[in-house]
């Protein structure tokens, strides 16, 4: 499942968020069960990884509806790092960014 990703960023730079919304998660299936439980987000790249244990689920009649994750960048350098990230992300998978107006 591909997310829906918004940031946001303070006018200063200095700080920003990337909150990943995932829609109709299949980390609940039986298919994926092995897999183990949910403990985080996890960008990994051939510069490291960038972690956040910030997530939540929303469920309607106990089927999984969405998944949030919040990924806090608290300096211009780990904006930075983000957007190198999503840029090689988005080139793999296809993906586009559109600011917002």
């Amino acid at each position: 499942v591909i997310p829906d990703i918004k940031l946001t960023r303070a006018r200063d730079g200095s700080s920003g968020t990337a909150t990943f919304n995932f829609v109709n998660p299949n980390v609940f299936d039986a298919s994926t069960a092995s897999q183990g439980e949910i403990t985080g987000l996890f960008l990994i790249d051939e510069e490291g990884e960038m972690s956040t244990t910030d997530v939540n689920a929303s469920f309607t009649n106990g089927k999984p509806q969405s998944i949030e994750c919040l990924y806090v960048m608290n300096s211009p350098e780990k904006w930075d790092r983000f957007m190198r990230f999503m840029e090689r992300y988005g080139e793999a998978n296809g993906l586009g960014f559109t600011k917002a107006g």
